[in-house]
């Protein structure tokens, strides 16, 4: 491990940066621009390049549909001087990187319509005579600079088979998903490592020699990491149901407060899905009424059925890979203080894997976050995430048939390595003496 060490460390350091800066497949955005402010705006890159689209919106539509294009953005003709929201069409999660940058060029674009025109209004009232009152007045006040700040709503809409159009929210499912895989890498290490404290307890207080008197190795092994699976699941079904109770409890106790309108909650693309923004500087812009029910609109959105289903499944598969792993280091060694050089192997992929979190989110429909979600020592966490940004059935089916045989590998590996560990002592064990042991005959 002095040597190993160092490497895995500085692998898990300078891996993620390559990875991450290697360019993927070129995706093409539609941009149709009702109000001819942003079309030339947006600028190609490594991965998005904006093709602007002198047509309508539903023959763009039918284009995005046909597959050809990753997605479309749709800037509607507003009612007023300042166009101040858009859409994006997919046919899954827009990005958060391509959500930020769109809602940047745009943003940059009216604050500089705002600015010229309230610059063209101060040398219009700066007349010939005009007099001012002070020697340091400038052309562009604090309150010019304040009144010419602007923001974006960008409303995501994901296109699914049959051409059927929902609501979606980034944001949530970037949440969703990584607490999700954050709960999972916390509970696969706190329910592992009690795993292989229960094997160095019972080797070191020798009870283990009594035991498998009565029972083979391996069932011993299973007993432990199937009776701790359970004991991590009850926990996780009881928080699932009492949250539900709670939340229960205060809709009906409080319910006004959890009404939303559907009306207001349906979208057009027309000027409906626009909150007028009013530039008079003397009147206040119009209140935002819809916050609450958005609010509500994005939890609702949460496909809760799927998203505890799936946490189940990669929490138990992946518990039940890392946890014969763990049990095959207890059984190797005779004291916690001797786990050291064995852990660190093994938890490279789970921390490599909250590392590469930032990644995924923002592309998770990438061949790297393809890989990573179906490699079984990855594929619980980046998985979990993937999900709430739609994940095709076959790639969650593949990835679940991995798991499993994953699963069936390691638990091979680790019932020939316990079923010698666990009855030697005094021996510093390396890992070319681990090697032997997995080919030792019965």
């Amino acid at each position: 491990m002095t040597i190993l060490g160092p490497l895995l460390m500085a692998g898990l350091f300078i891996v993620p940066i390559y990875l991450a800066s290697r360019t993927d497949e070129e995706k093409v955005v539609d941009v149709v621009d009702e109000t001819g402010w942003f079309i030339h705006k947006f600028e190609n890159n490594d991965n998005y390049k904006f093709v602007p689209l002198y047509t309508d919106l539903e023959t763009a539509k039918e284009t995005l549909k046909a597959g050809r294009d990753h997605a479309l953005l749709y800037i509607p003709r507003t009612e007023v001087s300042v166009p101040s929201s858009a859409i994006i069409y997919s046919d899954g999660q827009p990005s958060m990187n391509l959500k930020g940058y769109i809602s940047g060029v745009m943003s940059k674009e009216i604050e500089n319509q705002k600015l010229s025109a309230e610059i063209k209004k101060e040398i219009e009232r700066r007349s010939p005579g005009y007099k001012s009152n002070n020697d340091e007045e400038t052309l562009i006040s604090e309150t010019i600079l304040k009144n010419i700040k602007s923001t974006v709503n960008l409303t995501t809409i994901k296109i699914e088979e049959g051409g059927k159009e929902e609501k979606s929210y980034t944001e949530v499912s970037m949440a969703v998903g990584m607490f999700g895989s954050i709960m999972i890498y916390f509970f696969i290490f706190m329910f592992g490592a009690q795993v292989m404290r229960g094997v160095i307890e019972e080797k070191t207080s020798r009870i283990i020699e009594v035991i498998v008197s009565s029972v083979k190795p391996f069932q011993l092994m299973m007993g432990k990491i199937l009776g701790i699976a359970l004991v991590g699941l009850t926990q996780f079904l009881l928080w699932v149901v009492f949250t539900a109770a709670i939340v229960t409890v205060v809709q009906s106790a409080f319910p006004e407060k959890f009404k939303t309108n559907p009306a207001e909650q349906a979208f057009t693309p027309k000027s409906q899905m626009i909150a007028p923004q009013n530039t008079d500087q003397n009147q206040a812009a119009p209140k935002e009424e819809n916050g609450p029910n958005e609010m509500f609109e994005a939890i609702n959105s949460i496909n809760y059925g799927v998203m505890i289903g799936a946490f189940i499944f990669f929490f138990i598969g992946g518990y039940l890979l890392y946890a014969s792993l763990f049990a095959a280091i207890g059984s190797a060694v005779d004291s916690e203080a001797d786990t050291q050089q064995f852990m660190l192997p093994i938890t490279i992929p789970l921390i490599f894997s909250i590392v590469m979190a930032q990644y995924v989110i923002n592309n998770p429909g990438g061949p790297l976050s393809f890989w990573l979600s179906i490699i079984p020592l990855t594929s619980p966490i980046i998985m979990m995430i993937r999900i709430p940004f739609g994940v095709p059935f076959g790639e969650i089916a593949l990835s679940c048939g991995l798991l499993i045989a994953g699963f069936l590998g390691t638990t091979w590996m680790a019932a020939r390595i316990y079923r010698t560990g666990i009855l030697m002592y005094g021996k510093k064990v390396n890992y070319r003496e681990l090697a032997k042991w997995l080919f030792y005959k019965s």
